[in-house]
């Protein structure tokens, strides 16, 4: 192409934002910036019904969340300003009005009871609803009158026979009959325009050349290049991508929170992992690579790769891929997250950078980290045959006989750390003539409350400290003996 790439994102603000709309934005944003393009945001708010409070915020900071930086837009302007449709209020009126004077469109002043009868009666005879052109011969004088004293709405006047075909770069060309499209309103009656007249209007003015949106929009796309033809302008890059299904085939929907990405953050994955795996919903490399940065995808992607067939969006893979970007965290990296997480959550001061490292590799999502560390509290409570391990040869007779002699070993340790933990613990495996997990298993269990830990008996001793560890021994054969 010789005319700049340029794509939107359009999101209306209402309500959180779901998978669906995320994937959007970065196929977007991906086919402007592979060609050096630009990706712009428009606030698509025509729908003053369906507002919410709150939405174009929690827009712009999941675009920044996930790295996606737009060049033009409400908060950071550009030549096309506004980027906020009811702020555009009075740009689509006079070209309705261009479309009623050359015969493509016109005033209807039907009430609301009128459609709404048409549409039941519809439906009873299971036909499709089409509005029956009840208002589109008045003449000049009637309406004129009607203006001054009548809601109205401007509708699109619809070709009666024939077919379009169009192309898309997905779907390839495709052929809609012109005869079931309904002449859809342009204008409504409070004076905003309906989405799909405002979509072709502003595009047209801000020079978007390829509209990237979900394929359950197909069906509308003859409407709109019926548009731009009335209007004569050149018709931009429709790219239609593939649904995104959950198991069974089942749609994802926001009213049921299916895919809510705020959810998903909350639920400790990362936004890295989550535009990864998004990237891939729909779209193939070619080859078996699965994990991109950002930059790799704007030099790799390509609408040739975007597949027709709905994507199965598969948190399990999902949290498969989380758990590879966390395990390739430098332990830096990840000590800062654990530090933060861990702030208001432990009851008392402890090495977080040794807990760091216990987790480190045992963490799938971040909230692994607070489910993981209740231990450190405070003992759960728990029954004495949680001391029983088949594999270890343990029970909790051996541990009558484990821990006394545990506690007194620890006592006399004048270095608290990991390798004297360890080899105190070897040592009276040795004297004892057991294998090491049989002294270490009932250590676990009393330090612990619990049969499964993100490290061991060691590990734990040592983040605890030496006056924790020698109490809650204690503590646990206080139990053994009620018991």
């Amino acid at each position: 192409m010789t005319k700049e790439v340029r794509t939107r994102f359009a999101p209306s603000p209402t309500g959180t934002m779901h998978i669906g709309n995320l994937r959007t934005a970065i196929y977007t944003y991906l086919i402007a910036k592979k060609d050096n393009g630009k990706f712009v945001l428009r606030i698509e708010d025509t729908d003053q019904e369906r507002l919410v409070e709150g939405a174009t915020k929690i827009i712009y900071d999941t675009l920044k969340m996930f790295n996606l930086v737009h060049d033009e837009g409400p908060d950071v302007g550009g030549p096309y300003k506004p980027y906020i449709q009811s702020e555009r209020k009075d740009t689509y009126l006079p070209y309705a009005k261009q479309l009623i004077e050359e015969g493509h469109a016109y005033y209807c002043f039907c009430s609301k009871e009128r459609i709404d009868n048409l549409r039941t009666k519809a439906e009873e005879n299971k036909v499709q609803f089409k509005y029956d052109r009840h208002c589109l011969n008045l003449t000049k004088e009637e309406i004129t009158k009607k203006i001054e004293n009548e809601p109205y709405v401007i509708r699109q006047l619809m070709p009666d026979t024939g077919e379009l075909k169009y192309q898309d770069d997905v779907f390839g060309t495709l052929s809609f009959d012109n005869t079931i499209l309904e002449d859809q309103v342009l204008i409504k009656s409070d004076g905003f325009p309906t989405y799909n007249f405002a979509n072709v209007i502003d595009d047209h003015l801000m020079d978007i050349t390829h509209i990237v949106r979900g394929s359950e929009y197909l069906s509308s796309t003859p409407k709109y290049i019926h548009l731009y033809n009335a209007f004569k302008w050149d018709v931009p890059t429709f790219v239609h991508l593939p649904l995104i299904v959950l198991e069974g085939g089942k749609k994802i929907s926001k009213r049921t929170g299916d895919g809510i990405v705020s959810i998903l953050i909350n639920n400790g994955y990362l936004p890295e992992a989550i535009l990864n795996a998004l990237a891939l919903l729909g779209w193939s490399h070619g080859d078996e690579k699965e994990f991109f940065t950002l930059d790799e995808l704007i030099k790799e992607f390509g609408i040739k790769g975007i597949s027709k067939s709905p994507s199965l969006f598969d948190e399990a893979k999902l949290r498969w891929i989380n758990s590879e970007y966390i395990k390739n965290m430098t332990d830096e990296q990840f000590h800062t997250i654990v530090n933060e997480r861990l702030k208001n959550v432990l009851t008392q001061k402890l090495d977080t950078k040794k807990i760091a490292k216990i987790l480190h590799k045992r963490t799938e999502v971040l909230t692994d980290i607070e489910n993981n560390v209740d231990f450190l509290n405070e003992v759960l409570e728990y029954d004495k045959e949680l001391y029983f391990h088949k594999k270890m040869k343990c029970d909790y007779e051996v541990a009558v006989i484990v821990l006394p002699q545990v506690i007194s070993i620890f006592e006399k340790l004048t270095s608290w750390d990991h390798d004297a933990i360890y080899q105190s613990l070897v040592n009276l495996a040795n004297n004892l003539e057991y294998k090491n997990g049989k002294v270490m298993w009932p250590v676990r269990v009393a330090l612990t409350g619990k049969s499964i830990t993100p490290g061991g008996a060691i590990d734990i001793a040592d983040i605890l400290g030496k006056d924790i560890t020698i109490k809650r021994l204690k503590d646990a054969m206080d139990k053994l003996e009620k018991n």
